[in-house]
């Protein structure tokens, strides 16, 4: 399966989004939230494999207010350079905004109007912050950074949300993780799984920490959430 690029217009200014559709061009719609490697080819078979199970996928380019087009992969120390230089220049709550959009781009494309949100690393912060600041109708977070920063924004979360959390986490330190489970326990629209022997990116495929058998249970686990919400 292959996608399309196309614009979207933001409140700041317009930026490339890929898109993915399903097979039978019927749907809901599904934000792919990017990591900090850009709308790169891990992203985009994210988005493919989303609409090979009946989504419209799209990945926004995020980084477009730093550098439009940022497509890197997790290989070298170079680009690993590029990534955290990246990271330390973006801003999550205009990324937040720019999701917004996003959804509400999406929208008029599926068949039931409903779209949700899925986002790894930085994209699992900012699924996390999705959940609290726009109207996506069902989200999920994978091993999400710095939530323990913002877990007051918590109080408008208004939509289920659902997280994966690595045990093993080398950027979420076990003491976040027990801030960030504890600061969300309460929260009846929030639902955390854990996979203690995990280290981050542990579904993405080809990397580094790879995990087949914890990728397979965690997508499963997210497919059946964004179906019950979203479809």
């Amino acid at each position: 399966m292959s996608g399309e690029t196309i614009s979207i217009q933001g409140l700041d200014g317009t930026f490339s989004g890929y898109l993915a559709r399903p097979y039978s061009d019927e749907g809901p719609g599904i934000v792919v939230i990017q990591e900090i490697f850009g709308v790169n080819e891990v992203m985009r078979h994210v988005a493919d494999w989303l609409a090979a199970e009946g989504f419209f996928a799209l990945v926004p380019d995020l980084f477009w207010r730093i550098e439009p087009g940022i497509d890197i992969t997790d290989k070298t120390e170079a680009e690993w350079k590029k990534a955290f230089d990246l990271f330390g220049e973006f801003d999550v709550d205009k990324g937040t905004v720019d999701i917004a959009t996003t959804i509400e781009t999406l929208r008029p494309l599926t068949t039931n109007g409903k779209v949700g949100a899925i986002g790894y690393c930085l994209g699992g912060q900012l699924a996390y912050l999705t959940a609290c600041h726009t109207t996506s109708d069902a989200t999920v977070g994978y091993y999400g950074v710095n939530i323990q920063n913002r877990l007051l924004d918590s109080e408008t979360i208004a939509k289920p949300l659902m997280l994966h959390v690595a045990g093993k986490d080398e950027f979420v330190p076990p003491a976040a993780q027990a801030e960030i489970i504890d600061g969300l326990r309460d929260n009846r629209l929030v639902t955390i799984y854990q996979y203690p022997e995990q280290n981050h990116a542990f579904a993405r495929k080809g990397g580094q920490h790879y995990d087949e058998h914890a990728a397979h249970e965690a997508n499963g686990r997210s497919l059946e959430f964004l179906r019950k919400y979203l479809a």
